[in-house]
């Protein structure tokens, strides 16, 4: 199938936002990266903006080759407002999703300090302290950062347990968020909806698997992932926002369950 005009203009803003990234740096995700809102660098367009930013090139390939691939047949039935309408939707609902399972992860965080009892001022302060150096989080920095913060506020009987509580909780609020994907996982349900008997095949899984089973199982796999912290290439989370892509997945769920249920599916917006 041809690429369709808003696949195409959407893919063509994704790569100008790569290209302007590389060149001019940081400075371009502090502005449209999504960050924790307890975060300095947090601006309330984010939740947008943060959509059409990646973190290296793999990274945009496979969004914007899924994009083509689903988006192009989605959009040639749809029209082309109905289709940028739920692109946008399923990306929005990946980020407050997103954004509430952080809420959640950095109140278990801070557990272990409640006994320290920082205001909300301290621990804003403390969670904003730089403590990289441009390829790691690291924690002397984290602990000379903090030492000046804790002593002003009087709370000097920190505990070990009560460092690294703040050194994660730290590292969750300035770890940005980046990506189509949540958008994507949204299309990738809206395919399923539609072509449930086509056929589908995962890069490292060769096989061909009908799209009413691959993407419930990508999402179940997705939803293990992201409660049990590992990741599909080694230890660790491997910095995926799994709750993201659930998230988008869900939007794109009900809003197609909705559709359905009203034949809204008939209608063209154009």
């Amino acid at each position: 199938m041809n690429i369709t005009p808003t696949v195409k203009q959407l893919l063509i803003i994704n790569i100008i936002f790569f290209i302007g990234t590389q060149v001019v740096g940081q400075y371009a995700e502090y502005l449209f990266a999504l960050f924790y809102p307890e975060n300095d660098h947090f601006k309330f367009w984010q939740p947008l903006t943060h959509m059409f930013m990646h973190g290296n090139p793999m990274h945009i390939f496979f969004n914007m080759f899924a994009l083509f691939s689903f988006g192009s047949a989605l959009e040639h039935f749809w029209g082309a407002k109905k289709f940028l309408f739920f692109y946008i939707s399923c990306g929005l609902g990946a980020a407050l999703m997103q954004i509430g399972v952080n809420y959640l992860e950095m109140q278990h965080l801070l557990e272990p300090v409640r006994y320290l009892g920082l205001s909300d001022n301290t621990l804003h302060q403390i969670l904003n302290v730089t403590f990289s150096d441009g390829n790691a989080y690291r924690g002397d920095m984290f602990y000379n950062g903090i030492k000046p913060i804790l002593e002003e506020a009087g709370k000097t009987n920190l505990t070990d347990a009560g460092f690294k509580s703040l050194f994660d909780a730290a590292m969750l609020n300035q770890t940005p968020m980046v990506g189509a994907s949540g958008a994507i996982y949204g299309l990738l349900v809206a395919f399923a909806f539609m072509f449930p008997n086509a056929e589908l095949m995962m890069f490292f899984i060769p096989i061909p698997i009908k799209a009413k089973y691959f993407v419930p199982g990508l999402l179940a796999l997705d939803l293990f992932l992201g409660t049990s912290g590992k990741s599909l290439f080694g230890d660790g989370p491997g910095g995926v926002a799994h709750f993201a892509h659930i998230g988008g997945a869900i939007i794109g769920f009900l809003m197609m369950w909705y559709w359905k249920k009203n034949q809204f599916h008939n209608n063209r917006w154009n």
